[in-house]
C-alpha cells in the first residue's frame, strides 16, 4: 500500500492500489500523475502569491532592508523566491557590510562621486565595492593608496584592491615605500604615476614629502600651543573636520588632548556656538575663591607688614 499527502486545497489519498497489468495498473498510473499535476500546479499558484510589490512597499519604508527583513514581507524564507521578485524591481546591494543591505535605486541620493550613505551603510552608482574601487582608481588624477580609499569609500579596501591587481583590472606601484593604485590603461597610468611623483619629489625646496610632512606637524603642535584654551578647542575641532572618519582620535593623538575636547570643538563649530568674548565654555575654569574678611584696624601699626 503507498500513502500520498498533497498540501494546500488538495484532499488527501489514503491508499492506492498496487500496481499491477490490467485496468487497475492503468487507473494507478493516472491517479500518479494527477497528484504530480496537482503538486506542480499548487507550487505554481503558491509562488504567485508572493508579490514584488509586498517588496518594493517595505523598502519604501525602511528605505534600506536586510534580506531577512524582505523575507518576511512576502512570507517566504525561500531565497530563490526573494531573489525572483527582487528581480523586476530597480535595486542596489550594499558595497559596505558586504553587501548585506538593499535599497531601492530610486531612493539612493547620490553624490557627485556617484556614493550614497545612509546610517553608515553604503551603495553605489557602481553596486559593488569591486567595481566601485576599480572606477575611483582609474578616475584617480594621480591613482590611491589603500589608506586613501579606505578614507574616500568609507571601508576598507586593500584586499579589494589586491584581487583586482590580480585579475589585472588595476595596477600598483612603490612610491616612497608604500603601494600606491593605478588605472590599468597604460595612457592613464602613466599620468598618474607622473603627477604622483610631483607631488611626492619637491615639495618646498628640495625637501621630501615625508620630511616636509614631520615638519608640518611640527610646526602646527608649535602653533596649538601659542592658542587659549577656547581657540585650542576650536582648532583642534576644525582639524578633525577636514581630517574626517576617524577624525577626532587621530587629531587628539597628534596635538596631545583630549579626545572629547576635540570632539566639543567640533559640535561647537558645527552648531556655530562660538561667543568670541569667552575663553571657556560656561561653567569652566576653577571656581571663584571666597575673599577672605579683614579687619580694617588689624594691619594697622607697621607699615612693613
Amino acid at each position: 500500500m503507498m500513502s500520498w499527502q498533497i498540501h494546500g486545497n488538495c484532499p488527501p489519498i489514503s491508499s492506492v492500489g498496487p500496481l499491477s497489468g490490467g485496468v487497475d495498473g492503468g487507473l494507478n498510473i493516472v491517479v500518479l500523475f494527477t497528484i504530480l499535476a496537482l503538486t506542480v500546479m499548487y507550487t505554481i499558484m503558491r509562488t504567485a502569491e508572493f508579490s514584488a510589490q509586498d517588496l518594493e512597499r517595505v523598502l519604501k519604508e525602511r528605505t534600506v532592508c536586510t534580506f531577512e527583513q524582505l523575507a518576511d514581507a512576502l512570507g517566504t524564507h525561500s531565497r530563490m523566491t526573494v531573489f525572483r521578485k527582487l528581480g523586476v524591481l530597480p535595486y542596489l546591494t550594499s558595497y559596505s557590510h558586504r553587501g548585506k543591505y538593499y535599497a531601492l535605486r530610486s531612493a539612493c541620493q547620490f553624490d557627485v562621486s556617484g556614493l550614497w550613505g545612509h546610517r553608515g551603510i553604503w551603495f553605489s552608482t557602481d553596486g559593488t565595492l569591486l567595481d566601485t574601487s576599480k572606477r575611483f582608481v582609474e578616475q584617480a588624477p594621480a591613482g590611491y593608496a589603500a589608506g586613501e580609499l579606505n578614507n574616500a569609500l568609507h571601508v576598507e579596501t586593500r584586499q579589494t584592491l589586491l584581487h583586482l591587481v590580480q585579475r589585472q583590472l588595476i595596477e600598483r606601484e612603490r612610491i616612497s615605500g608604500a603601494f600606491v593604485y593605478f588605472a590599468w590603461d597604460q595612457a592613464q597610468r602613466q599620468r598618474q604615476i607622473s603627477a604622483r611623483g610631483r607631488i611626492a619629489r619637491v615639495a618646498v625646496g628640495g625637501v621630501s614629502e615625508e620630511v616636509l610632512a614631520h615638519e608640518v606637524k611640527a610646526a602646527i603642535i608649535l602653533f596649538f600651543g601659542l592658542l587659549d584654551e577656547r581657540q585650542r578647542r576650536l582648532f583642534a575641532g576644525l582639524e578633525a573636520l577636514k581630517t574626517g572618519r576617524g577624525g577626532d582620535a587621530r587629531v587628539a593623538a597628534l596635538l596631545g588632548v583630549d579626545p572629547h575636547t576635540v570632539a566639543k570643538g567640533r559640535i561647537e563649530l558645527l552648531g556655530e556656538d562660538i561667543d568670541p568674548t569667552r575663553i571657556r565654555r560656561p561653567g569652566g575654569g576653577r571656581r571663584a575663591a571666597e575673599k577672605k574678611l579683614h579687619d580694617p584696624g588689624k594691619d594697622r601699626g607697621d607699615p612693613q607688614r
